[in-house]
């Protein structure tokens, strides 16, 4: 038997306008520009720029009509106008015009591909039918480095079941020389080390590159692990000979594919959204002003408005075009609102940040950066903490010493010898430096590197200075090794 059951829920929702502000205020800069094009072009009601005769009262929140009577932002809500007493589904939605969700769609870039490049030289080649089919299956199985990095033996396979082309793996070589002298040069290879002599042999034979050739293709596990003195020893050579050999084979290239200049790539241009300037020894802090647009609602859609409070008789065609014109409104002011509660979120928290880290932005020395984490700023600005990583997400921030993302100023601590509390920039710093001084001859390895900083006062592990090096970009000292 079914028993009819009544509870109480108490459930904490985000409203639309919050769920807007939340998307607005981790949007970049060139991002937000183009939010607020497409609003401007869904929203008739929505306007850009200041109106001569509506001026937009930012401290007041009003609009002046002609006759300087003043009408409040609230006075454009006409629900006292509507009988029914339900909420209009578009207050329920976070956008007006679309899902909640975020637009994921990928850019499409034009231009020709790498493949595209191979595949015209090829073109330009005498062969027969099968070999121009073969060679193009092979182009097909290149990756974005210029590599083939699949067995040929498993592209035999592949040839006969999907192609009908049923060839010896010799066949397959000689053709993969064919395309070993397409351009880029090294396109094609197997190996770092094929792809290496692929492009030595194009070279001009002098000594120097006869070296370098015999160095690839005799001793590369030794010359790849920086064994100079077995190379000495084994080639029969003094130490110059060696380095001009290496020089040769360091302006190689490991990633032809990479060289194309007709492979696509994309190119994000940085554009800051602050500035950080130092005037008269004080930090003075702005917001790029692409982030604040002048934007303002409709006139034209407010009259309507004033045209449809003054009217006799109300019927239902002219009820649903008032809620339309409601509709398009409430988005308007929504929109300008949070904007303009998206500036205000980010100046606050960027000068927090900036107050922060003052030293640092005073004088541009990492070694003066705190210990900072997104809770710090948080509880200073009294805001959620996933507020301030929206801000800090994808934003970057100009200084008088470089444009920086602002997500790099924030840093886990750790506690010297004095008690005192370092941020792990500033170790990080110390240890590039240290690297960057080493006798290249010589070069410092982890554990006598944990032991230098523990001399400086930072007592770390060894595996913390492998952490640190690696997260640098820097390799092991066997491979900082130099003649």
């Amino acid at each position: 038997m079914l028993k009819q059951q009544l509870s109480q829920k108490l459930l904490q929702k985000l409203s639309p306008q919050q769920i807007q502000l939340m998307k607005l205020i981790q949007l970049p800069t060139q991002a937000l520009e183009q939010k607020i094009k497409e609003e401007l072009e869904e929203n008739p009601a929505l306007e850009e720029g200041l109106d001569e005769e509506d001026r937009y009262e930012e401290d007041t929140d009003t609009y002046e009509d002609d006759d300087n009577q003043s009408i409040e932002a609230e006075d454009i809500n006409v629900d006292e106008y509507l009988s029914d007493d339900e909420i209009p589904d578009y207050r329920l939605k976070a956008n007006n015009y679309s899902k909640d969700d975020e637009d994921a769609r990928i850019p499409i870039s034009g231009g020709i591909s790498f493949t595209e490049v191979l595949m015209d030289q090829v073109s330009m080649r005498r062969m027969s039918e099968q070999d121009r089919q073969i060679a193009e299956y092979l182009i097909g199985n290149i990756d974005d480095d210029g590599y083939i990095r699949r067995e040929l033996s498993a592209i035999v396979d592949d040839l006969a079941f999907t192609q009908n082309i049923f060839v010896e793996e010799e066949k397959l070589e000689e053709v993969l020389g064919i395309i070993q002298e397409l351009d880029p040069p090294g396109v094609g290879a197997r190996n770092l080390k094929e792809c290496l002599l692929i492009q030595l042999k194009r070279k001009e034979r002098t000594a120097d590159v006869r070296l370098a050739y015999e160095i690839l293709d005799k001793y590369f596990d030794e010359f790849t692990k920086k064994h100079y003195s077995k190379l000495i020893e084994r080639l029969e050579i003094d130490e110059d000979y060696l380095k001009a050999a290496i020089e040769v084979i360091s302006h190689l290239n490991p990633k032809p594919g990479n060289s194309s200049s007709s492979s696509q790539r994309s190119v994000q241009a940085v554009t800051p959204d602050f500035t950080i300037s130092i005037e008269d020894g004080e930090l003075e802090l702005s917001l790029n002003s692409r982030n604040a647009p002048e934007l303002n609602v409709s006139r034209e859609y407010k009259d309507m408005l004033e045209t449809y409070k003054a009217s006799q008789g109300k019927n239902k065609a002219q009820k649903d075009a008032v809620m339309f014109v409601k509709q398009k409104l409430d988005s308007a002011k929504w929109f300008i609102d949070a904007i303009r509660q998206r500036q205000q979120t980010l100046l606050i928290t960027m000068s927090s940040i900036m107050n922060f880290q003052k030293e640092y932005f005073l004088t541009g020395d990492q070694r003066k950066l705190r210990p900072m984490i997104l809770k710090d700023i948080a509880e200073e600005i009294g805001m959620d903490i996933s507020t301030v990583s929206r801000v800090a997400s994808n934003k970057y921030v100009q200084t008088p010493y470089g444009t920086f993302l602002i997500k790099e100023f924030f840093s886990e601590s750790m506690t010297n010898d004095a008690g005192e509390e370092v941020s792990t920039k500033e170790i990080k710093k110390i240890l590039e430096d240290s690297i960057s001084e080493e006798n290249k001859r010589r070069p410092l390895t982890d554990e006598k590197l944990a032991k230098l900083l523990k001399e400086k006062g930072y007592p770390i592990a060894r595996r913390t200075v492998a952490k640190y090096r690696e997260q640098l970009g820097i390799p092991v000292a066997r491979l900082r090794k130099e003649l």
